[in-house]
């Protein structure tokens, strides 16, 4: 049996679509369960993978390191390009799969940061941490709005099913999880109704169903929870 890939990853976590791209491959891999916004005993357990004691970090059979879940991605569509999860280098999508893989971390990942923990920049003051939830899930629902007046019409122009034509990417996976954490799917669903229909397609890959139902299930409900946070 092949030596598997390590990857530190959580439940619902940017860490998600990082496995889902694995299974999807079929490569064999081997779970840490290190939610490190828990607190410093999560936060250890991937510490000595990447100083910012942040997931998802994925170690490979070589033993070599890669953090930044948006360069894993890119990675592995790159390193195993029989699974078809992302566009050669000399593929005309190539650009605008670069553009927005670099554009989900860069605007919308990285304000999480923030939103997990307020206190970080807004202090202990609960109304100023309030605020500031307000503001970056206007901030997130604004960017997805801005992706898709971007990727609505190149959508159009290629009719697949997908945001980069006729197979499932990586980018699908990545906007598939990152659009259920807040301001949630409902909100996501009103500032990007075109990319909402190759993000409900995930979701129901019959490939994926098994793996949704562990590492981020669906329920009664579950667009709209916590809608407002």
């Amino acid at each position: 049996m092949d030596k598997p890939f390590t990857i530190f990853s959580a439940l619902g976590s940017g860490g998600v679509p990082v496995e889902a791209a694995m299974s999807l491959i079929g490569l064999p891999y081997a779970v840490i369960e290190a939610p490190t916004w828990e607190g410093e005993a999560e936060q250890a357990k991937v510490a000595a993978i990447n100083p910012l004691k942040q997931i998802p970090a994925l170690v490979t059979p070589d033993g070599e390191t890669i953090t930044e879940s948006a360069a894993i991605l890119i990675w592995l569509a790159d390193r195993f390009p029989e699974a078809k999860l992302g566009p050669a280098i000399d593929d005309p999508m190539r650009a605008q799969f670069l553009r927005w893989m670099t554009f989900i971390p860069a605007s919308i990942y990285s304000l999480f940061w923030v939103r997990d923990e307020p206190a970080r920049l807004g202090g202990p003051d609960p109304e100023v941490q309030a605020r500031i939830k307000a503001a970056t899930a206007e901030r997130i629902a604004d960017c997805w709005s801005m992706m898709e007046s971007q990727v609505a019409p190149l959508m159009a122009h290629h009719g697949g099913p997908y945001l980069l034509g006729d197979t499932l990417s990586v980018l699908d996976l990545y906007v598939a999880v990152v659009s259920r954490w807040g301001p949630r799917r409902v909100r996501f669903y009103e500032a990007a109704p075109r990319m909402a229909e190759a993000v409900r397609r995930v979701d129901a890959d019959p490939r994926l169903e098994a793996f949704w139902g562990a590492r981020f299930p669906f329920f009664d409900g579950w667009e709209r929870l916590g809608q407002q946070g």
